[in-house]
Order: structure tokens, then C-alpha cells, then sequence
């Protein structure tokens, strides 16, 4: 899933840039609260990591002012404060988790992943499509007891169309997911990936998973 970074430490965004793309997620970074907040309203996110102690504009502010706008993506706060008061003003601001540092990296991957299957309503990491299943706590795809061997960026792709499920997503959508933004890859490569995954998928009772809408993208059923 896509996440965007608010923050100012070098060091961390080297980390967790690191860390959280080898874990699946296509991540943008931002180093203060005004760039941070500009990103977070002009793109499409799954959840936002927000340090409070930000330059120009600190993370409280900036939550206080994303709300306003009605903008209702997910908000993890990250932070080294563990006050009492300020969780509870941050919760009250609209935020929907908070983790203090130091903190440990599966936790917050975790707690990252709960935040996004409450996103698309979903409790369960699983993902049934009559005899597929897809895990996205273990990135793992299986028909049966069979598991299929995907790429990481098809992977990507499928459970990006399977979090959507009936509705149409673009190739444009579909490689700001694969590269966070980045000027790297084309429309071709994502019908390279689509293409290689019905040809793995096909066999595995899911025939057609994958549909085209000609002209707009794909979607799953």
C-alpha cells in the first residue's frame, strides 16, 4: 500500500524508506510540515506516519489543518513525547494510531497493515477469491495448499486491485502504487505485470480474475 513519511530525521527516512519498501509498501518522504502537508493533500494515500516535531509547520498543526480540509486518510503518529495529554490531543485531532519512539519495526508495519485492511473494511489479512487467497501480512499468494510464485511487483499489483475490488484502476494509479511517485517505469510495464499474472494465475480456478476495461484500466471481480 502506498504510505507517506513526515520526517525530519535523515536517518529515519533512510530507515524506514528502506525497511518499509522491502516490506511492500511504495513510500513517499517529506522532511516538514508544510511540504508534508501539501503531499497529503494533493495525493492518494493508505496511511500517513507523522512526526509531531516537524519544521515549519509542526505534526498537530498539520493534522488540525488536514481535517479541516475533510481529508479522512489514515494518520499514525510518530513520535518521541509518550505524554498521556498529547495521545489523547493527537486521537482527538483525528488521529487514528500513535507509536512512540523508539519503537520496534515489525510493530509498526503491523499496526500499518491494521490500519489499511480498516481502511478497505476488512479485519482479516486474508483475502478469499473463491479458491485464491491472498495474505498481506505474509505478501504470500495460494490456491489451496499450492502457494504461487509472484514477483514483488506482481504482487504489488494484484493486491492492490484486490484491496479495490469493483472498481476500475488505472495504469497511471496503478504505477504511482509500484514506484511512490518516482520517474521510473511505464503504462507497458504494467500490462507486462497484469499479463504475467493471469498467465500464473490461470489454471488456479480464478480464469478472467484480472478484467480490462478497455481505454480506463483494470479491476478485479
Amino acid at each position: 500500500m502506498k504510505v507517506l513519511l513526515i520526517e525530519d530525521s535523515k536517518r529515519l527516512q533512510r530507515s524506514l524508506r528502506l525497511g518499509l519498501s522491502r516490506s511492500g509498501f511504495a513510500v513517499d518522504v517529506v522532511g516538514d510540515g508544510e511540504e508534508g502537508l501539501a503531499y497529503a493533500l494533493h495525493g492518494k494515500y493508505d496511511v500517513i506516519i507523522l512526526d509531531l516535531r516537524l519544521p515549519k509547520l509542526d505534526g498537530m498543526a498539520l493534522l488540525s489543518r488536514l481535517r479541516n480540509e475533510g481529508n479522512k486518510v489514515h494518520v499514525l503518529i510518530l513520535s518521541a513525547k509518550d505524554q498521556t495529554a498529547e495521545r489523547v490531543e493527537g486521537l482527538r485531532l483525528g488521529a487514528d494510531d500513535y507509536l512512540t519512539k523508539p519503537f520496534d519495526f515489525d510493530e509498526l508495519v503491523a499496526r500499518l497493515q491494521a490500519l489499511v485492511r480498516r481502511k478497505y473494511g476488512t479485519k482479516s489479512p486474508v483475502q478469499s477469491l473463491g479458491p485464491l487467497e491472498v495474505d498481506t501480512s505474509r505478501r504470500a499468494v495460494s490456491c489451496g495448499d499450492e502457494e504461487i510464485d509472484l514477483t514483488k511487483n506482481e504482487y504489488s499489483v494484484l493486491e492492490y486491485l484486490v484491496s479495490r475490488r469493483g472498481r476500475v484502476v488505472s495504469k497511471l494509479e496503478l504505477l504511482d502504487h509500484l514506484y511512490a511517485g518516482a520517474a521510473a517505469g511505464s503504462e507497458n510495464a504494467v500490462e507486462v505485470f497484469v499479463h504475467q499474472l493471469r498467465k500464473k494465475l490461470h489454471g488456479k480456478g480464478r480464469e478472467g480474475l484480472i478484467q480490462t476495461r478497455r481505454g480506463h484500466g483494470y479491476f478485479v471481480n
